[in-house]
């Protein structure tokens, strides 16, 4: 009783969110509440402009709660901005209750939350005296422009910019103005409608090749261990049509008899059910026995994700391919078909772990209680399964925006060695966002399959070697104004999408669109007209880390660390020993110096240097002269 009790409040306080008042006009729109949307309204709100977030589902987060996935995929051991105070705050909600976050990967180092946990922290994170609007269960459907002309030279250009929106809300349409719109959808559906050159697959706009091969997509299940016993109403008594051909699919992933995580990778598979759930373990509020990965104990795992094994249509092929068409994105009748079978997919897992593996699981109660659209079709003892699954999928690859710059794997790798082994720094003067992880496809990775001239083994050539900046014009359409992308669908290559999926980064890269965008309504330009220092000043104002240099003698605290974080992107100094080769750090930093060895740097700042200042000061001054 307690439990569902917990449960029916929380959506209760989530749903009743949608119910707020929204006025006509708005300085920021955002389409989609997930990890990028949700980020860059919460930066757009605190930095004080109006905002109104549209969110199809009844919940916060996307990928990372309403898709299931919230073991964080987070190779690069540090944190920052928003992305840092949302595991703080996760930290924090499971250490008051004595239990460990981490729970994943087979590694102490990863970690992992709740869904319902994590989108009630996300909600409370954007609730306070600067906090965005927001309307669940709505969708943006229509865009609306109105032709510019730009003068460069002697010539005029003819252009696009945003305005307002449609939107289809539980109540009805409803028309909004605003000065700029955020595209956060998972999978690029504004875009289209804002007339914005984008790619899907290989193919740009307006040649989309609707046969083009993107990634697989996963529907997830949370599960928990029943201790006293699968309820009735959760375990079904016969299976769901196709599931002969799952059982032989699944009997490649997790047996009664298969192997334990060894420590090695590539995993070897069959693994024992235990070990798959580890692998994606989850924090169990109500559980009395606590795990965590530093144990090794996998039996001691009472609740995980399932995203291993049921990627869809993974080995089932579409046709004769591996992946999914192009199509599934622009024609949302495929859609719907796609997504509830690769629903039943992960139905068919249920099935398979009570009455192939004998195991005492099902869907946690605990999560979600709405029955997906894509699970009305289903049986009615399916039904009471299916309405604790996720609402949506998790959408590894959308539509991306033809920005003012494309992101190669090649630049990425090139990128990830600044400071490395010798190299001097190939930071991008304009980064917005750190990010860490693999590039990584789920399938649709054959040389046919990629563009901007990639091929399938730069998966290895071009891997990046450690942490990567992402650059602002990526998150900026080149042919329209008025609109920003903020998640899966900034402007990169698909390859280079590989490693730019995953929820940290998107969260990064979401607050930075929000900055953007909060930047041009108040300096009243357009996105691409807004400085990209200007941005990087909101950001480390924010706690955002924006330089892969890092410094002995200038740790985060240090009174001038925001402007040595500046000084590395720009080139204003160099270490004097690399960091990651040798001996870190940049030492004397608060020596005096001459104003004419400083004004070297930046003669737009000469004017402003007399006499001795320490470096810090005089790189704060050159910053300055700079905006």
């Amino acid at each position: 009783m307690g439990r569902k009790f917990f449960v029916m409040v929380f959506c209760v306080l989530i749903a009743s969110s949608s119910a707020a008042a929204v006025h006509d006009d708005y300085d920021v729109v955002v389409a989609g509440g997930g990890t990028g949307g949700i980020s860059a309204a919460i930066q757009a709100a605190r930095m004080g402009v109006d905002v109104l977030v549209v969110e199809s589902t009844n919940m916060l987060g996307g990928q990372a709660t309403a898709a299931g996935v919230s073991t964080m995929d987070d190779l690069s051991g540090q944190s920052s901005g928003l992305y840092r105070e949302l595991m703080e705050r996760v930290e924090e909600y499971y250490s008051a209750r004595g239990k460990p976050i981490t729970t994943c990967y087979w590694d102490p180092q990863n970690v992992a939350f709740e869904p319902h946990i994590g989108a009630k922290i996300l909600a409370d994170m954007a609730r306070g005296e600067d906090a965005p609007d927001i309307l669940f269960g709505s969708e943006v459907i229509a865009v609306g422009t109105e032709s510019t002309l730009s003068v460069n030279g002697d010539s005029m250009t003819e252009g696009l910019k945003v305005n307002s929106v449609v939107i289809q809300t539980p109540q009805g349409k409803r028309s909004i103005t605003c000065k700029i719109l955020i595209d956060a959808t998972e999978y690029g559906d504004v875009l289209p409608l804002a007339h914005a050159e984008y790619r899907a697959g290989n193919s740009i706009s307006p040649a989309i090749n609707p046969k083009a091969m993107i990634q697989d997509i996963t529907w997830t299940a949370i599960m928990r261990k029943y201790h006293d016993g699968i309820p009735e109403h959760l375990r079904p008594k016969e299976p769901l049509p196709g599931y002969d051909l799952a059982r032989l699919n699944y009997q490649e992933y997790v047996t009664k008899n298969g192997g334990t995580f060894k420590g090695t990778y590539p995993v070897e598979q069959p693994v024992n059910f235990a070990t798959h759930n580890a692998y994606r373990g989850v924090p169990d509020s109500f559980s009395v026995v606590n795990f965590s990965s530093e144990s090794g104990e996998w039996e001691n795992c009472t609740k995980t994700s399932v995203n291993w094994g049921n990627d869809y249509p993974g080995q089932y092929k579409w046709g004769e391919k591996y992946g999914l068409p192009v199509e599934y994105l622009e024609n949302r009748e495929l859609r719907k078909r796609v997504e509830r079978d690769a629903l039943i997919k992960t139905l068919h897992f249920v099935y398979y772990v009570q009455n192939e593996l004998g195991e005492s699981w099902s869907v946690d109660e605990d999560e979600y209680g709405e029955l997906p659209e894509a699970a009305k079709i289903l049986p009615a003892e399916w039904q009471e399964v299916a309405r604790h699954m996720p609402p949506i999928p998790y959408v590894r690859e959308s539509r991306r925006i033809a920005g003012e710059r494309t992101l190669t794997s090649e630049e990425l790798y090139k990128n990830s060695l600044s400071y490395h082994r010798g190299n001097k720094s190939a930071e991008f003067p304009n980064a917005i966002a750190i990010g860490r992880y693999t590039l990584d496809l789920h399938h649709a990775r054959f040389d046919e399959d990629m563009d901007m001239g990639e091929k399938e083994d730069y998966m290895i050539s071009r891997m990046p070697v450690g942490n990567f900046q992402v650059p602002l014009d990526v998150l900026i359409p080149r042919n329209v104004d008025g609109l920003i992308a903020a998640e899966k669908n900034i402007s990169v290559s698909r390859l280079t999408a590989g490693a730019l999926r995953l929820q940290p980064i998107t969260m990064m890269t979401g607050q930075a669109a929000g900055a953007l965008a909060a930047l041009a309504v108040k300096e009243g330009k357009q996105p691409r007209e807004v400085k990209a220092i200007r941005v990087q000043k909101a950001l480390l104002d924010a706690g955002v880390k924006l330089s892969l240099g890092e410094y002995l003698d200038v740790p985060s605290g240090h009174k001038y660390y925001k402007s040595v974080q500046l000084a590395n992107l720009y080139g204003l100094i160099e270490p004097n020993t690399w960091p990651h080769d040798g001996e870190a750090g940049i030492f004397g930093i608060d020596e005096l110096i001459s104003s004419e060895e400083i004004a070297s740097l930046n003669q737009h700042a000469k004017a402003e240097l007399n006499g001795n200042m320490t470096r810090g000061e005089a790189v704060d001054l050159v910053i300055k002269a700079m905006q």
